[in-house]
């Protein structure tokens, strides 16, 4: 027994701490889903050991305490917390036992709506007007911040409407939303002020400051989620009801809400909600499922910490812990030294994460990095994994200092720091540094620009060591006998290679060109590039001035491009792939002498929804043809969106930014006038 106390007293220190980071500091050391599984295992245990669970456990409580700088506030009915799931068969044990304790065989009515990652508050209103606004801080009592309450312009200081209650409470959560928290942060870096490790600390930082100038400056928002106190009134009988009533009156509701008796349109919604989640202007976790019946609600009532009729339905982690195993430094194609953390393998959002880059040795600096401490990473969507911050608090004495080299890893060349920028070059080129020469065939073969299929990276390692190639051109004299020596490779794979070589040297002169790996010379760049000199020989003598008459392509760019096509070994290579391997060009799609003035040169375009009558690939290369920019996700700086069938979101979206919109048919008229064979 004396075991398993201690135990839980480990569990109790553990959780205190992180806490009070949590709660009182605003900031974290662990991800929610580490915090959680800790308070899971308390609980397990306190189960299981009944008397050994004390009042002042965190599994009876909510927050932490209130700061002594803010008066507090008593709440009349407690601002609980709420019990989590993380799969269905949760949430199905949830649901039955609702309706055992409620002795209902009927389906339940269930209101869903978004669990938003910010801070909990109360608003009180008497006679329509705000007379206070606090904290949820330990459930019982939080801080009146009601100064800071009134900065944020989503709060009406006043109801408007009919049947409001002489005195109500409000309560709901005052967030960040992502844009506003990138734009905090960017300031911070920017005056070498403390950085926010997420929106939700950042808001609870605003939310709190002493001085409510600063937080009226830090842009938060709210969204109203229930009702607490009433009194000289009634509310509707429904959780929902309650919603569109104080909706009615004035306060923000989230649009994100589902009505239903139905299990199945509950988890549709859970999964609709999390493909959704990144698209989000702001950070939710999951979803909250409440029973909707007031009198429902009464009957269930609440646990010590909880209410026992509703759920928080949580999204798989897109942070979890690991450690650093190592730092190693990768060299890019064109000299740049990237270091790389190798990773204990951890699982994020599915998706097993072994290893991230951290971007820059300043980032190292940045976040005081040693190899062996356990780090916080985020995968959000499908963006690179990142190192949010690290433990310090577990951090052994094993750990050990990143040094950054003074000379190139790969073929010693001298390291030089590039002025002005957090960019570390190589001085070596591709002639000298064999891991630039790896990387920049990589460039060569990839899909997008000579598509050479067949040829993967561990073949190139394998060419390049070997020595069998030394330049792009060299792959085309590859014999079969010399494949044949690779790891894996026999006669078949061998001829296959061959012939794929064979047949991508025919190519069109923007494909050429991107391959190359010419700095700041993407595949728009490289295509406006062929399309107005039109000859690869002219292109080849264009002086700097010449250059930076194209449209988008400014004087950085233009000395790249110059300074490449003026370098012997650049001119070789040209040389030898053309004349000698007998790389040839196919005619490309010309534009008539209006080239400059068709509608899409130079315009950032968004496709969205199904097209009809061209297929998506074909519309982005006529595009690029033409001069346009593809991007992705629609914004204020989109110039045309080119809508197919069933594009709603990104229409409605455009038509509120003010942007230019056409259809597949106007878009294809456009090519006809302007492209020609």
């Amino acid at each position: 027994m004396k075991s398993i106390q201690k135990k839980i007293n480990k569990l109790k220190t553990k959780l205190r701490y992180h806490e009070h980071l949590y709660y009182t500091n605003n900031t974290s050391e662990l991800p929610d889903v580490e915090y959680d599984e800790l308070m899971f295992q308390l609980q397990k245990l306190e189960n299981a050991y009944p008397e050994m669970i004390s009042s002042d456990s965190p599994t009876q409580r909510v927050g932490n305490k209130p700061i002594a700088i803010f008066d507090q506030i008593y709440h009349q009915i407690p601002m609980l917390s709420l019990d989590n799931t993380f799969d269905e068969l949760g949430f199905l044990a949830f649901n039955k036992r609702v309706q055992d304790d409620l002795d209902h065989i009927d389906p339940i009515i269930y209101c869903c709506e978004l669990k938003l990652d910010g801070v909990a508050v109360s608003l009180v209103y008497e006679n329509k007007t705000l007379i206070y606004g606090s904290t949820r801080g330990d459930g019982l009592k939080g801080e009146n911040i009601t100064a800071n309450i009134c900065t944020i312009c989503d709060i009406p200081l006043n109801l408007q409407g009919n049947n409001i209650p002489q005195r109500i409470e409000v309560r709901g959560e005052v967030f960040m939303s992502k844009k506003s928290f990138e734009k905090l942060n960017s300031e911070a870096r920017r005056t070498k002020s403390k950085l926010f490790s997420n929106p939700r600390n950042a808001a609870a930082g605003s939310l709190r400051h002493i001085d409510p100038l600063v937080t009226s400056k830090r842009s938060l928002n709210f969204f109203c989620y229930g009702i607490g106190l009433i009194e000289g009134g009634e509310m509707p009988i429904s959780h929902w009801q309650c919603l569109q009533q104080i909706k009615s009156w004035g306060l923000p509701v989230n649009e994100h809400i589902l009505l239903t008796d139905n299990i199945n349109e509950i988890f549709a919604f859970y999964w609709h909600i999390q493909y959704k989640r990144s698209k989000l202007k702001f950070d939710i976790d999951g979803i909250v499922i409440k029973v909707n019946s007031q009198e429902f609600q009464k009957k269930l009532g609440f646990s010590s910490r909880a209410p026992r009729w509703a759920i928080a339905f949580k999204f798989p982690a897109q942070e979890q812990t690991t450690f650093v195993i190592d730092v190693n430094f990768q060299i890019g194609r064109t000299g740049i030294i990237t270091p790389i953390a190798y990773l204990q393998p951890v699982k994020i959002a599915g998706v097993i994460v072994s290893k991230t880059t951290l971007y820059n040795f300043n980032e190292i600096i940045r976040l005081g990095l040693h190899i062996g401490d356990k780090v916080v990473i985020r995968r959000i969507g499908d963006v690179i994994p990142k190192i949010v911050h690290i433990i310090l608090s577990e951090r052994s004495k094993n750990t050990r200092k990143i040094t950054l080299p003074n000379y190139c890893p790969a073929c010693g060349s001298e390291l030089k720091n590039i002025e002005g920028q957090s960019i570390i070059r190589c001085s070596g080129n591709i002639t000298t540094c064999k891991a630039q020469l790896k990387e920049a065939l990589k460039h060569f073969i990839s899909r997008r620009a000579m598509n050479i299929k067949g040829i993967g990276d561990k073949i190139i390692d394998q060419l390049v060591d070997k020595e069998y190639v030394k330049t792009a051109a060299d792959l085309f004299r590859l014999t079969i006998n010399q494949l044949k020596t690779l790891e894996n490779i026999g006669y078949k794979t061998s001829q296959k290679i061959i012939n794929t070589l064979d047949h991508s040297k025919i190519t069109t002169l923007p494909h050429f060109l991107y391959a190359l790996g010419i700095r700041e010379v993407g595949e728009s760049t490289a295509t406006n590039l062929a399309k107005y000199f039109g000859k690869l020989e002219k292109l080849m003598n264009a002086s700097i001035s010449e250059l930076m008459m194209i449209p988008n392509i400014g004087k950085v760019a233009a000395e790249h491009i110059h300074h490449f096509m003026n370098q012997q070994i650049n001119r070789l290579l040209i040389q030898d792939l053309t004349k000698n391997i007998g790389i040839d060009f196919l005619e490309t799609d010309i534009i008539n002498n209006n080239q400059l003035n068709n509608p899409f040169f130079g315009k950032k375009i968004v496709l969205s929804g199904i097209l009809s009558q061209m297929n998506r690939n074909d519309v982005k290369t006529h595009l690029i043809t033409l001069g346009a920019k593809i991007n992705s996700t629609l914004s204020k700086k989109t110039d045309l969106l080119i809508i197919g069938n069933k594009s709603n979101n990104k229409l409605i979206k455009a038509q509120e930014l003010g942007i230019s919109i056409i259809n597949e048919q106007e878009m294809i008229l456009i090519f006809k006038k302007y492209i020609t064979k």
